[in-house]
This record gives structure tokens, sequence and C-alpha cells, in this order.
């Protein structure tokens, strides 16, 4: 067997070689979106009301409604998932992390296919401080 070289590793190239590895990882997290200022947290600043009224609207004329927000938080917001009161609800929302300074977005499709007064909520689920966030679409649907 050969002799081996011991590795000689001073206090300075220890120090340098610590720094790059944390350059690395910071420019990773970066890249990657999911560097956050300790304590930072996203938050919601609705652009549009959180109860729509459609007043009144056609039987089985489905009615889209875009509930607009900016995340107005120091991180990333995210919804992980959007649950509509019933069955006659779609829903479609960002589904991407909505940066800071960015808009997103909620869209509600009601179908319309029952006559007469309703009142459909859906329940947004993220990151922010309150967790969920309740929306409402109400409205009348009337006969041809």
């Amino acid at each position: 067997m050969g002799h081996v070289k011991p590795i000689h590793v001073t206090m300075k190239k220890l120090v340098l070689i610590t720094v790059v590895l944390f350059a690395v990882m910071i420019s990773a997290k970066a890249q990657t979106g999911t560097l956050s200022v300790p304590g930072a947290m996203p938050s919601f600043r609705w652009l549009t009301d959180s109860t729509v009224n459609l007043g009144k609207i056609e039987q089985n004329k489905p009615v889209t409604v875009s509930f607009e927000f900016v995340n107005s938080g120091k991180a990333p917001l995210l919804i992980s998932k959007v649950e509509p009161s019933c069955g006659c609800t779609a829903v479609d929302y960002s589904k991407e992390p909505v940066t800071p300074g960015q808009k997103g977005f909620v869209k509600t499709t009601y179908n319309a296919s029952a006559v007469g007064v309703f009142n459909k909520a859906v329940t947004v689920f993220s990151n922010v401080a309150d967790i969920r966030k309740v929306l409402n679409i109400k409205g009348e649907v009337v006969s041809k």
C-alpha cells in the first residue's frame, strides 16, 4: 500500500470553504423561492369584497366571480386548497406561490341550475396567519 499524505487545512481555508458553502445554500433557496425572513408572513389584501351579490341571474347560465388579492406580506403566499360549500360551485385558484406584492385569484363558478335565492361560500386555506378565509357569492336564480 502506498503512503497517504495527510490533508492540511488551514483555518483560512476552512473559513473560506464554509462561506462558499453558505453562499451556495442561500443562492439555491433564493432561486426556489423558499428563502424568507425569520418571522415574515404572507398576507392577503383582497381587491374584491369577500361577498359578491350577483342579483338576479338566469337559470342554467353559470356565473363566474373572480376574487382577486395581493400578497401584502413579506413571504410567499400559498393557497393549499379551496373548498366550495356545495357541488353546485366549481373553483379555481392561484396554484403557484404568490410572492410579496404580486396578485393572485380565487374563481368561483355557480351552476345556477336551481331557481331561487342562493348564498354559497368557498373557504380558502393558505399559509397566512388566519389560515382560512371565507368568500361568498349570493343572488337569485330566475326562470328564463
